[in-house]
């Protein structure tokens, strides 16, 4: 069962806007009605026509507006989209893509099928057109994301749009926005599958169905791909892993996809995914309300897999490994009890004080099977905490790691994605929180900080390579009525491996 893909065609070019021979050619107004450059084009071969509209009052700049303009004297385009920019000075990253986003939007409500939009000339402050480019795609993509799979009667769009045409400057910055381009596109699949694994409801969604989309991506690909059962992860020694899913009659999977595009014998980058297909907190029993989001707590699979799509696309020079721990945490006579010690696959013990903090469960024994691939660094991925969501809200992940260059390393691809993260302590003064008496630790500290402790517990399975964590609880989906999965962080993911493949 497939969500269908969003079928648009991209490209660039350079070129007068006022001489593009399209359905709509889309420009951009500053606050106090100030025309950006291939607007102030438009106006001066119209002989001052987008002027005296302004001056008339029916379009004053302001972020999110709109204003289409049929006929425009001169204009070779059937039609001319005025989108508000907001103020000048405050046109950064957010203001950029929310524009592109809002002319994507417009443009398929009022029936264009195709349009040049030149929002991707206006410099952003310290980007370059690359980053205009991939980010106007990707941007496009979420506009017109929908999950439909599981409608009946799908709504249709009476006239889709089918082509966009992003404009640059000048013809020498084509070969640069050709680059954002590929990338953008590559990073836009990526999320829209991490978008629709997440937004697949748990009944469809189980780990058995992750292990087939694995599969699916590695014969479509070439990647290595091995799913262990529970026979060979009992033969593992993954007994925290393991534990979490003894409530739920859907046996656990554990994935491992590899992508072996650098030299043979080079360190691997290894990405981690936390993949409950369902939380129910287990004999930790949720609140009923807001459970109903619990399918996406695979958001960190979810993600891991979309990475994978991206650097399939881009072919990258780089060898990636992707761990994808997966269950069901659900309560029954079987299922872990408040109290439980439990023996990781590193031999560590974990006293289960709380059946709803099994992520790091998950995890631990992901980043013990991680060592034998002789890392170059370790990234795992989870929604591991609300205290993370308390902490930073929905905007940035939360990072923490043992090692200050892959931080900054993070910190770096972060920015360029423009999919942040927020560096948290991981000091030791924090490690006392997580003592048991009767076990080598607990796996909850308690309220205080409740989203570093989670970390502190993790990095102690992670002591053998350069690690990093990112928590994002907060930033993989959005609750509510109009509940969704984001398709964070494929992007920074992307990037990472991006640089790092660049060097």
């Amino acid at each position: 069962m497939e969500n269908k893909e969003i079928e648009l065609e991209f490209s660039i070019k350079s070129g007068a806007p006022e001489k593009q021979r399209t359905a709509c050619v889309v420009v951009g107004v500053f606050e106090s009605r100030k025309l950006s450059g291939p607007a102030i084009d438009i106006d001066r071969a119209s002989d001052g026509y987008l002027s005296e509209i302004l001056r008339g009052g029916d379009m004053d700049g302001r972020a999110g507006s709109t204003l289409l303009l049929h006929r425009v004297p001169n204009i070779l385009a059937d039609r001319v989209l005025l989108v508000g920019l907001g103020k000048e000075r405050e046109f950064h990253e957010k203001a950029y893509r929310d524009a592109i986003a809002c002319a994507v939007r417009t443009l398929r409500d009022t029936g264009s099928m195709d349009a040049t939009i030149t929002l991707s000339e206006i410099p952003v402050r310290k980007r370059d057109v690359n980053w205009n480019i991939e980010q106007a795609v990707i941007s496009a993509h979420e506009a017109l994301y929908r999950f439909v799979t599981m409608k009946s009667k799908p709504d249709e769009t009476r006239r889709p749009l089918k082509r966009v045409t992003f404009a640059v400057s000048r013809r020498g910055e084509l070969k640069l926005g050709e680059l954002g381009l590929a990338r953008g596109l590559a990073i836009a699949h990526g999320i829209d599958l991490a978008k629709n694994l997440g937004n697949t409801p748990s009944n469809i969604c189980t780990p058995e169905y992750l292990a087939d989309e694995a599969k699916k991506l590695a014969k479509t690909y070439g990647f290595g791909c091995e799913i262990l059962d529970q026979a060979a992860c009992e033969k593992l020694g993954m007994g925290a892993f393991l534990s979490v899913g003894k409530g739920s009659d859907k046996p656990p999977r554990f994935i491992i996809l590899r992508h072996n595009g650098g030299a043979k014998g080079e360190k691997p980058i290894v990405l981690v995914g936390k993949a409950v297909t369902f939380d129910a907190g287990g004999i930790s029993l949720k609140p009923p309300a807001e459970m109903d989001e619990m399918n996406y707590d695979m958001s960190g699979g979810g993600a891991l897999f979309g990475a994978f799509r991206a650097i399939g696309e881009l072919g990258l020079p780089l060898n990636v490994v992707g761990l994808v721990p997966s269950c069901e945490n659900l309560p029954d006579a079987h299922a872990n009890k408040p109290g439980d010690i439990v023996t990781s696959m590193s031999g560590q013990t974990i006293e289960v004080l709380n059946t709803d903090a099994e992520g790091r469960l998950l995890l631990c024994d992901a980043l013990t099977y991680a060592e034998r691939f002789e890392p170059d660094a370790v990234v795992d991925l989870a929604t591991l905490t609300g205290a993370c969501v308390i902490a930073l809200g929905a905007h940035p992940s939360a990072l923490y790691a043992n090692h200050d260059p892959l931080a900054r390393e993070i910190e770096h691809a972060a920015d360029q994605a423009w999919d942040r993260v927020w560096r948290m302590p991981l000091w030791d003064d924090y490690q006392e929180q997580l003592k048991s008496s009767l076990a080598d630790m607990a796996n909850i500290g308690g309220r205080p900080a409740g989203s570093i402790t989670a970390a502190c517990f993790l990095s102690r399975f992670a002591r053998k390579y350069h690690w990093a964590h990112l928590d994002i609880a907060g930033t993989a989906y959005k609750g509510g009525r109009e509940k969704t999965s984001t398709g964070r962080p494929v992007s920074l993911l992307v990037h990472i491996l991006l640089n790092r493949a660049q060097k």
